[in-house]
């Protein structure tokens, strides 16, 4: 196991981005809750994640609505089966806590889901920032609530009266 990091610009700050044996397994904001141990990261390499760094900035630009990159994600099983259910949220929707909940089988695990939520360790390809509060609060997120509102704002998910859309 190689891992190898990276660091770009973006609308939300300086994005740490980790690469392992050529597939990203960490997407990191400054101030990031739950950031693991920087010394994991490997070695500093500008070519890392050169694919993942494109595809961001095209991302950024409102030209890309899905990610199409290697990801590796390590969490419990429980963990793996929420992030992957992230990846079904469309771009600009978003879904309740209660709704992934329902998506993955476990209905009256909506409390679990937000922390697995939480700890999804390759935000915005994998697509946390699109979970919300019931009623469409923007509640936690590991990059910050102003963070989240961007990237909700960048994807079209807020109708003009300020409410998200929630399908």
């Amino acid at each position: 196991m190689t891992r190898t990091h990276t660091v770009t610009d973006s609308p939300l700050g300086p994005l740490t981005l980790v690469a392992q044996d050529g597939a990203l397994c960490g997407l990191y904001m400054t101030a990031q809750r739950h950031l693991p141990d920087p010394a994991g990261f490997g070695p500093r390499d500008a070519a890392a994640c050169r694919e993942v760094v494109a595809q961001l900035r095209a991302y950024f630009a409102g030209e890309l609505r899905a990610f199409d990159v290697p990801v590796v994600l390590t969490g419990t099983d429980f963990q793996r089966r929420v992030w992957a259910a992230l990846t079904q949220i469309p771009y600009g929707q978003t879904r309740t806590y209660g709704q992934l909940a329902a998506a993955i089988g476990q209905p009256t695990a909506s409390r679990a889901v937000g922390l697995a939520n939480g700890r999804n360790p390759v935000g915005i390809v994998v697509p946390c920032h699109r979970v919300v509060g019931s009623g469409g609060s923007l509640t936690g997120y590991g990059g910050g609530t102003d963070r989240k509102r961007h990237l909700l704002e960048l994807e079209g998910g807020r109708q003009a009266a300020g409410q998200l859309s929630i399908l």
